[in-house]
């Protein structure tokens, strides 16, 4: 019995893997059992009956006004942040062909990190307000991002890109960048430190509407372009001269792919900040599901992110509440010992 099913028309035809199909489904259905759980879940709670009657349009009084205008809008946020940020790992992983690889681990995250605590320190007021638009800081972040990946791709340019200088480049200019942030904070005024401080820790909280539609179309054209390219990630992990052999322009397909993954980090980190590790642990186990072919792993990373920052936002709510902690806060805490097992794992 065949694992595939054959699509064919005049003009295209591919296949699609069955577990691929079925693991991507099962996916779908948990990530919206538990965004239901989310929307429901908090210090006031509303039954899964009135959250589908808020949804429906048919529910009243304060639910919908908690539903729609504060809940909702930071679920979504959560959801597409983490698929952006998995797909951004899958991509780095594939091109450098390191599972150590993420975007936190090559730098594109701080730089964006750097830049939003800049622009954070540089315009804010003693009364601990913006002088400009905070509409300003997701380009601020998305622009450090872009920066950052530019930076590494020139560094690490001699006669063509090897994964290895990559690599290297990238994690020497994550320290930098991580240094420089930290100089920022300490030598800016004290007031903009905690605030300065949350963000780089990672967090959806007070994300409205604004911020969804401007997350949006980022995700929705980086990640069709993206599927449309898994087969070169395919053919980039079989090396530089295999990739060459086959007819592959190796560097413009790496320029591209190491682009798309830039976007896609740098626009999620804008308006969530920080949220460390999810690229590095979502591919991961999305590669146990599925394997390694592309075309079957880039789905399964990104329901796989929006699951792992869902859940973090939810236990960030509701484990000490009132307080809410920062989702980057359970991320990290998952991923630092995931990192270092597989320090250990790949010790050669």
């Amino acid at each position: 019995m065949s694992k595939y099913i054959t699509a064919r028309s005049r003009r295209f035809s591919f296949l699609i893997d069955k577990k691929a199909l079925f693991t991507s489904l099962i996916l779908v259905l948990v990530t919206m059992a538990i965004m239901s759980v989310s929307i429901g879940i908090g210090e006031l709670y509303i039954s899964p009956l009135e959250v589908i009657q808020s949804l429906t349009g048919t529910g009243a009084g304060i639910n919908d006004v908690v539903i729609h205008e504060f809940r909702l809008p930071r679920i979504l946020i959560a959801v597409i942040a983490g698929a952006s940020l998995s797909l951004s790992g899958a991509i780095l992983q594939g091109i450098i062909r390191n599972p150590l690889a993420s975007p936190d681990m090559l730098g594109i995250t701080s730089g964006a990190g750097f830049a939003a605590v800049t622009f954070i320190t540089v315009f804010s007021s003693q009364s601990n307000n913006l002088t400009v638009s905070i509409g300003y800081l997701p380009v601020a972040a998305v622009t450090g991002a872009f920066l950052m990946g530019a930076l590494i791709y020139l560094l690490a340019w001699k006669r063509g890109i090897s994964p290895v200088r990559l690599i290297l480049i990238g994690v020497g200019l994550m320290t930098a960048a991580q240094a420089l942030t930290t100089l920022m904070i300490v030598l800016g005024p004290i007031y903009a430190a905690p605030q300065a401080t949350i963000w780089l820790t990672g967090t959806v909280y007070a994300t409205n509407w604004k911020d969804v539609y401007s997350l949006l179309p980022w995700f929705l054209i980086l990640t069709p372009l993206l599927l449309a390219s898994a087969r070169k990630l395919n053919v980039q992990e079989l090396g530089d001269d295999v990739s060459s052999s086959l007819g592959h322009s190796v560097n413009k397909n790496r320029l591209l792919l190491l682009l798309i993954s830039t976007a896609l980090a740098g626009s999620a980190v804008a308006f969530t900040g920080a949220i460390g590790f999810v690229g590095l642990i979502a591919p991961h186990i999305a590669r146990r599901l599925v394997g390694s072919s592309f075309g079957a792993l880039l789905p399964v990373s990104a329901f796989l992110g929006a699951i792992i920052v869902l859940l973090a936002d939810l236990a960030g709510r509701t484990l000490l509440s009132p307080l809410e902690v920062p989702a980057g806060v359970f991320t990290a805490a998952i991923g630092a010992p995931y990192f270092i097992y597989l320090l250990f794992k790949n010790h050669g």
